[in-house]
């Protein structure tokens, strides 16, 4: 008989009364402040002012949160939202897709580049890619914590069962960690690639970098995920929801790595 881990992990630290504090809400938290100090130390590196980073921190939140509750509402649940829109403001009941977080913090970089910086969007996202691999990790856990996002039904010794979400108590696939380690080495790469070669120097270069290691491993481990609904069935299952939408990002990845460097002044 296989051995596997039992997981009944309760998702709050501690609470008081009404309030509570969250495993996940920490975790995401972590995320942003270390992105901040990681992102302080590039910004500040090429002498750009360090007030613009206080700026770029407030649009990277916006985008995030808004743009992974609506990319959950319409790549995910529609169905379920259409019937009672108010719930789309209700984040606090989870519900946060990493593609709408992707997409919201690429326009929200876009605006701050246009309103603040007025450099190539390429400048602020090169340096932002690199914790937000960081921050996905974080979020990974989170996830665990919470028993949510698991893999599929497996007989590996490392499986886990989630004893608090899933009501058939199958030993699964630990796909959270999975992608949580994926996203820590991702980070690694993107960080020796900005710090150690002259790459950083290529614009677009560390962004596309970005794209085809996380979305490649999420590409990956889509496999053994359970499905989060979606719009798959339209494809006749042949992909997940998860994967059809991780190929654009994967295309964009490539074209700007592949691409020849632009010539000065052009």
């Amino acid at each position: 008989m296989l051995l596997h881990i039992t997981w009944n992990v309760s998702p709050e630290i501690i609470e008081i009364g009404s309030f509570s504090l969250r495993w996940y809400g920490l975790l995401f938290a972590a995320g942003f402040l270390t992105g901040l100090f990681i992102v302080r130390r590039m910004v500040l590196a090429e002498g750009a002012p360090e007030a613009w980073l206080d700026k770029a921190f407030i649009y990277i939140v916006i985008g995030a949160v808004v743009g992974a509750r609506l990319g959950h509402v319409f790549f995910y649940d529609w169905e379920y939202y259409s019937k009672d829109p108010l719930k789309i403001l209700k984040v606090w009941e989870g519900g946060l897709a990493s593609h709408g977080g992707a997409i919201g913090i690429i326009l929200m970089l876009w605006l701050f580049s246009v309103r603040v910086s007025k450099k190539s969007i390429l400048w602020i996202l090169d340096k932002v890619v690199v914790p937000t691999a960081l921050a996905g990790c974080f979020i990974r856990l989170g996830n665990l914590m919470n028993s949510e996002i698991y893999g599929k039904a497996a007989d590996v010794p490392w499986a886990f069962i989630f004893v608090r979400s899933d009501p058939n108590a199958l030993p699964r696939h630990p796909v959270q960690l999975y992608e949580s380690l994926s996203y820590l080495v991702s980070f690694f790469i993107l960080y020796y690639t900005y710090w150690k070669t002259d790459k950083k120097d290529k614009p677009g270069f560390v962004f596309g970098l970005f794209l085809l290691l996380i979305w490649g491993f999420r590409f990956v481990w889509e496999y053994v995920k359970e499905s989060q609904g979606g719009f798959e069935t339209a494809f006749g299952n042949a992909l997940s929801t998860g994967q059809l939408l991780s190929i654009p990002f994967l295309l964009i990845g490539a074209y700007f790595v592949f691409r020849k460097k632009p010539e000065a002044g052009s």
